[in-house]
């Protein structure tokens, strides 16, 4: 096992030491961050905007969404279907887009050769989009909020949930919007949301893969640097009050999938303590983890269970979900939950699987970088945290964790009255 981790090491360290990110800031703001590797003959390309849900109110909440679907509409140079044509046509795979609380995200895999389609592409659609058919495209989305979100048993569970963990920081507002502010969007809304905020300074380009930096930039200048600069985002300065005691909410549906959900608010990613829980849901995460041994292998009340730290800008959840048998106690369950929660608050981890936790962490690490696709969107999403070396340096940042630190963030966090409690049951 030793002889192992230490392969694994020397592998990590080595791979830490060829990946050399390049960055630049142009003048108008616009960030561009690349990776040259030539393991295959192929660029993958993002383009991210820092504008997502998070920057929307309960009057136009899904407007980036909205906006999403709007900017594959065409621009005053391309029809609607010639922009997602072309790229096809130059042989782009994994062509799509995405919205989330934080940002709206562009992306698709292009040939070495077609990178610079992807230039023209994108900086023609951060000037020139045309919003058509916008209001036919409006009942679009809220078809797919009713078939996602209304119609499915858990979509409104979870979104009621995501409602009583954020009392007031807009983490509550669904990315997709409420169903009254979507049939409200108005076309003017739209645009002049994009006009100010879908601009340079609000902008992270990426390419990771095998193409030339030195190459590369002249283009990136050529086709950004005369776009203004466009709007700052507005400073979101509300902060998440201290719960006040453990909430619960009951869901009952006769199509429901019996479930229990624990979440609990934790600091934003740059606390040192986002760490210690990493190593928490290693512990607790997984088939080989305490909660499936517990739940699904020996008492049998469970189809599969899970733990899940999710750092995020501001404010961070950490999560324990477990899916139940049919006819299995909810109240078991969850009781089961929190012994196990309770042994990382009054026992240390065992080394053993202390280390096992560091291992899969650093391999989970090496394995995702070798995905120039998955590589491209982490440099994007932790530059948007604050720094891309988040992502890269984060197995190496978990030796800074000891089994202490994981018992003393247990022991903080872990709280009944820092809980919020989902039950997702059979109606009878």
């Amino acid at each position: 096992m030793r002889f192992s981790l230490l392969i694994i090491l020397i592998t990590t360290l080595a791979f830490s030491q060829d990946i050399k990110v390049r960055k630049e800031v142009l003048q108008n703001g616009l960030t561009v961050l690349l990776y040259e590797n030539k393991q295959a003959p192929t660029v993958a390309c993002r383009l991210f905007y820092l504008t997502g849900s998070v920057h929307e109110n309960p009057t136009n909440s899904g407007l980036a969404h909205m906006l999403e679907h709007g900017l594959f509409k065409g621009s005053e140079k391309l029809k609607p279907d010639e922009l997602w044509n072309a790229y096809q046509e130059a042989g782009g795979t994994d062509l799509n887009a995405f919205t989330s609380d934080l940002m709206t995200a562009y992306f698709v895999n292009l040939p070495r050769n077609k990178v610079e389609l992807f230039l023209w592409l994108e900086a023609d659609r951060m000037q020139n989009a045309v919003l058509r058919d916008f209001y036919p495209e409006r009942d679009v989305v809220r078809e797919e909020r009713r078939m996602r979100y209304d119609d499915p048993p858990r979509g409104r569970y979870r979104e009621t949930l995501r409602t009583m963990i954020y009392e007031v920081y807009p983490y509550r507002i669904p990315t997709i919007g409420w169903p009254s502010s979507i049939e409200n969007l108005t076309q003017e809304q739209a645009e002049e949301h994009y006009r100010k905020y879908y601009k340079p300074r609000n902008a992270i380009l990426v390419f990771a893969g095998d193409f030339s930096a030195d190459s590369l930039l002249p283009k990136i200048h050529l086709y950004f640097g005369n776009i203004p600069s466009g709007e700052a985002l507005p400073e979101i300065h509300l902060k998440e009050p201290v719960q006040a005691g453990e909430k619960r909410l009951i869901v009952r549906r006769n199509d429901a999938t019996p479930s229990v959900d624990i979440i609990f608010k934790t600091p934003a990613v740059e606390d040192s303590i986002t760490y210690a829980l990493d190593i928490a849901e290693g512990v607790l995460n997984g088939r080989s983890g305490r909660l499936y041994k517990r739940l699904v292998e020996e008492e049998k009340l469970a189809t599969g269970a899970s733990a899940s730290n999710s750092p995020n800008k501001a404010i961070s959840t950490f999560s324990v979900s477990v899916s139940l048998r049919p006819g299995a106690s909810h109240e078991k369950a969850e009781a089961i939950v929190w012994e196990e929660l309770e042994k990382l608050k009054k026992e240390l981890v065992n080394e053993r699987e202390f280390q096992k936790v560091i291992n899969n962490a650093y391999a989970a690490q090496v394995r995702s970088l070798t995905d120039m696709a998955g590589v491209a969107t982490n440099l994007a999403w932790y530059e948007m945290f604050g720094s891309y070396n988040l992502y890269l340096n984060w197995a190496k940042a978990l030796e800074t964790v000891n089994r202490e630190t994981v018992q003393k963030a247990a022991s903080d966090y872990f709280t009944r009255k820092n809980a919020v409690v989902g039950w997702l049951t059979e109606d009878t």
